[in-house]
């Protein structure tokens, strides 16, 4: 039996191939990929940025939803038919952080669709302990947003937000929105700093406090909003050094900054800030079990993720979905319909 898959060749570009079915082998199961989105890992993949690690024949993709395909040998507590998640990393288990507990931040961390092929193919097979099941009846182009969900939960358990806490976050694009959710959803008040007006405009439309640091000063205003305490918890999401700059000016005494964005330059900080205000500088990377099943909990219980989806498209139209993105600024969350059966 054959399967459709699209190959990231190199360049910019995909080819969709037909490949053989393999079942999956011991430990494994197989997943019918009903959708998967692109995020900004794939994007950089599609620019260039990361041939050297993934080389020109690799299938991308592991923000998806499926359901269970085949099963393998030795694999018990699955059902053919089952809908899931899978949890995107691989571990090596005899690192430090490994060894400590810390499986999500291995010294030696693989990514499933990046460092192995991934979701943008009809059928994946995968190792059994990174699925997570799905309650039955969530909708499936929803639950594609679990694992990006899940980052933004981690990310707001790490900076211990509490309720009644003042929030900024900083960049209002797929992962700051879900922060903002999940931050929101935690009781705290949220307030989103972003330079896109269409990307201003879903964040009011989707309940937030909204500023755009082109046209005002944000640190001020969230300092007269908050009767000159600042932000409790800030989390820069830009990648910028704007960003890093009104992440220090904004922190409240005692705060906490999260780190969420991956900056393609070293951020120059204002370290004198942490001196005088004692805040706490946290990092977030990736997720833990915990993350995924709180994020699926949040989905069950109607958080808001599918305002975020802009479209969907079938996976022939992969190609044109990576340019349509790199072109369109204004996007959000693209989703790539895998599997006609499964979706």
């Amino acid at each position: 039996m054959k399967i459709d898959a699209a190959y990231y060749t190199g360049n910019g570009s995909f080819e969709l191939r037909q490949v053989e079915d393999v079942p999956p082998g011991p430990g494994e199961v197989q997943v019918e990929t009903a959708y998967c989105g692109i995020c900004g890992t794939d994007l950089h993949v599609y620019l260039g940025h990361m041939e050297a690690r993934i080389g020109d024949n690799r299938v991308i993709g592991h923000e998806m939803s499926g359901r269970v395909s085949a099963i393998g040998e030795g694999v018990e507590g699955f059902a053919v038919g089952e809908p899931v998640v899978v949890r995107p990393l691989a571990h090596c288990g005899a690192c430090p952080a490994c060894k400590a507990g810390h499986i999500h931040v291995c010294h030696n961390l693989k990514f499933l669709g990046l460092d192995t092929d991934g979701a943008f193919q009809n059928r994946w097979t995968v190792p059994a302990h990174v699925l997570h099941k799905l309650p039955a009846g969530m909708a499936l182009d929803h639950a594609a947003l679990v694992e990006p969900l899940a980052v933004a939960v981690h990310d707001v358990r790490r900076a211990r937000v509490a309720v009644g806490e003042d929030v900024l976050v900083i960049g209002g694009g797929p992962i700051g929105m879900l922060v903002a959710l999940v931050a929101r959803h935690a009781g705290a008040r949220v307030t989103v700093s972003e330079v896109n007006e269409n990307r201003l405009k879903l964040a009011e439309d989707m309940g937030f406090a909204t500023a755009n640091p082109k046209r005002e000063d944000v640190a001020a205003r969230v300092m007269a909003e908050t009767g000159n305490k600042g932000a409790d918890v800030v989390f820069e999401v830009s990648g910028t050094q704007p960003g890093v700059d009104l992440m220090t000016a904004v922190t409240a005494t005692r705060g906490r900054i999260c780190m969420v964005a991956i900056h393609a330059q070293k951020p120059q900080i204002d370290m004198f800030r942490f001196f005088w205000r004692e805040i706490e500088l946290i990092g977030a990377r990736t997720y833990e079990i915990t993350d995924f099943d709180a994020a699926i909990a949040m989905l069950s219980d109607g958080i808001g993720v599918e305002t975020l989806i802009t479209e969907i498209r079938p996976l022939a139209e992969l190609p044109q979905a990576f340019k349509a993105l790199t072109e369109n600024p204004n996007s959000m969350k693209t989703l790539i319909r895998v599997s006609e059966e499964a979706a």
